[in-house]
């Protein structure tokens, strides 16, 4: 079946036709890096049909994004620097787009495009910020960095996991990549039988850890490395690289149902098809590194440069071929736009250029672009928050690349013509390339350092999301983002930033454990698993409301709320009159053997609320 070429618009009265646009699938895998292939000579790993989707693209050889995820994914949704649209960490409440940034479905679905999202999203758990808060009309999605990330569905392990399908959890059969895969196909149909182009969002899990690969792939991968070649490594890179390449493999095999679907329902043609990683490799440096230096999370090149291949068989994009110059994620936006023909008004500005006269062969990308590549690190040791966390973005951090220049931290200058592998620092030899990229680094960051550390707020008691189930993924500048870290008991504490969109009653639910586990505030999992913790207190702040627990006294100085936990208590509830604007929630769970942290979990609902 095919689309028809005419779609009619109706528009505040005006009537007028436009022929068809051509569908768009992004695909954007998670911590698998330009090594990762073996077109790109990866000596232990088969991809037959991401090379084939190779042999038929223009290639970006020179594409950058994020050493971390979260900003390389707020930086293609928005086409606007990570600096810029908030999303600048993968947690402690800094992975949040901002609300007010259009992004990639607002504008495709402005014009007439069925948009869906499917797979890991990482920018945001509640609303504002969740996918169908942002344009997508259908999305099966996970909310942070793992599949078993403490916002996610507690006990989620790759396989008939649940996910959130528009809003509401629904547990679905299979593995994990083939769900997002298989769910993304069901919506290209549908659009299709609604005669709809379509725009489809497709971010897998995989192969980010925990590794967790389906057995026949991991096998393939583990008979392999038997072969004598690879002897030099030891047994337990071996075992990680079995169960990390198996995971590539399973994509592999999922991108050949893919374009055989399309092939199948005549739509290859006509449908722009993109394929890159979302940071470099993570295992890369320890086995085949594709002449590169770095891994994910570090700023020399094997830890931002990627993959990405660009394939319209109808687009006139010209012979399958690599395309040189400096390029970066958040130009894929604006190229998408422009080579759909989708006008937008500037407003907010984007930081990406289109591609589309280079991908098109009608102009060379600029030799004197400079690209700045930045984010804020992870506050791995803090138990608590601090206003100079390292989650502060500073200018000094940043890697800027010129040509084939590359100035790291304002402290180290490396050429990858003759020193691809970046040994030698020659910074103090080439006072004239610093002078000049070093000027570059700080002009945007005058122009960004009034946004780049700004944290985005949570909004409370709206009829988009009640109740709202908040996780200690979102405490500002502390780092609790794994089931794990629960099981254990980590104790830190945080505090979340909330908006409150309506005045009201409001009941604040704490809690150790999520609602679907069960467990006890101070006790284990009922099957066992988990570390019991002597809590025997929890209280509660929310800064700028003086008012008291409703038929509760005053239990101490700064108007704090304080209740006894019991072994039975598997939450402890408050409810409180809170006033519309911001806030900060506080909470803290205390106890014998000076154990104190705050709840990984909080459920808040307005009361006397009619969805």
């Amino acid at each position: 079946m095919k689309q028809s070429s005419i779609i009619l618009f109706v528009f505040f009265g005006l009537c007028f036709t436009a022929t068809s646009k051509p569908n768009v699938i992004v695909i954007m895998t998670d911590d698998q890096g330009y090594p990762e292939l073996s077109v790109h000579g990866n000596p232990v790993l088969q991809t037959p049909h991401l090379d084939l989707l190779h042999g038929q693209s223009v290639r970006l050889s020179d594409y950058h994004v994020s050493p971390m995820c979260t900003p390389t994914r707020g930086q293609l949704l928005t086409g606007i620097d990570a600096a810029r649209n908030g999303a600048v960490n993968v947690s402690s409440g800094r992975a949040l787009l901002r609300p007010e940034i259009p992004i990639i479905a607002n504008y495709f679905g402005d014009a007439g495009y069925s948009t869906g999202a499917f797979g890991k999203w990482h920018l945001g758990s509640n609303y504002p910020f969740r996918p169908q808060d942002r344009g997508f009309k259908e999305s099966v999605w996970y909310p942070s960095s793992s599949i078993p990330s403490v916002p996610a569905y507690w006990g989620n392990d790759y396989f008939d996991d649940v996910y959130i399908h528009n809003g509401k959890e629904q547990r679905y059969e299979g593995y994990c990549t083939d769900v997002f895969f298989k769910e993304a196909k069901r919506f290209m149909l549908e659009s299709l039988n609604d005669n709809k182009p379509f725009l489809c969002y497709l971010a897998t899990n995989t192969p980010h850890g925990p590794f967790i690969p389906k057995e026949e792939d991991r096998k393939v991968i583990e008979e392999v490395l038997k072969q004598p070649k690879f002897d030099h490594l030891g047994a337990n890179i071996k075992k990680r690289l079995s169960l990390y390449l198996g995971m590539i493999r399973n994509i592999d095999w999922n991108m050949g149902k893919l374009m055989k679907f399309l092939d199948d329902n005549d739509l290859a043609d006509d449908t722009i098809l993109v394929f890159q990683t979302d940071n470099g490799s993570l295992l890369g440096p320890q086995y085949f590194n594709a002449g590169m230096r770095g891994r994910k999370t570090q700023i020399w090149e094997g830890g931002h440069r990627v993959p990405c291949f660009i394939r319209w068989p109808k687009g006139d994009l010209g012979q399958p071929r690599d395309i040189g110059g400096l390029t970066q994620v958040q130009d894929m936006l604006p190229t998408l736009l422009d080579l759909c023909e989708i006008k937008y008004n500037n407003e907010p500005k984007l930081d990406g250029i289109s591609l589309k006269p280079f991908i098109k062969g009608t102009e060379k990308i600029p030799e004197d672009r400079i690209l700045v590549i930045n984010y804020s690190r992870m506050p791995g040791f803090s138990n608590y928050p601090s206003p100079f966390a390292q989650t502060q973005m500073r200018a000094d951090q940043a890697a800027v690349l010129w040509k084939r220049w590359r100035l790291l931290e304002d402290r180290e200058l490396y050429n990858l013509e003759y020193d691809p592998m970046q040994k030698k620092n020659i910074i103090e030899a080439h006072p004239d390339v610093v002078v000049k990229m070093r000027g570059h680094l700080y002009s945007w960051w005058d122009s960004v350092k009034h946004l780049a550390n700004k944290p985005q707020r949570t909004i409370i008691g709206t009829e988009h999301e009640n109740p709202t189930k908040l996780s200690a993924t979102e405490w500002l500048d502390v780092f609790i983002d794994q089931q794990r870290q629960v099981l254990r008991g980590v104790q830190k504490s945080g505090y979340w930033l909330l908006e409150v969109a309506r005045a009201g009653e409001y009941e604040i639910e704490l809690r150790r454990w999520p609602k679907e586990t069960g467990g006890m505030i101070n006790g284990t999992l009922p099957n066992g698993e988990g570390e019991a913790l002597p809590i025997t207190q929890a209280m509660l702040y929310v800064s700028g409301h003086n008012h008291l627990d409703i038929g509760q006294k005053k239990s101490n100085q700064f108007e704090g709320l304080t209740k006894p936990v019991t072994e039975k208590d598997r939450e402890i509830t408050f409810t409180m009159k809170l006033k519309k604007g911001p806030c900060a929630l506080h909470t803290w769970l205390k106890g014998q053997n000076n154990t104190i942290l705050s709840a990984y979990y909080v459920y808040i609902k307005r009361k006397n609320h009619k969805l």
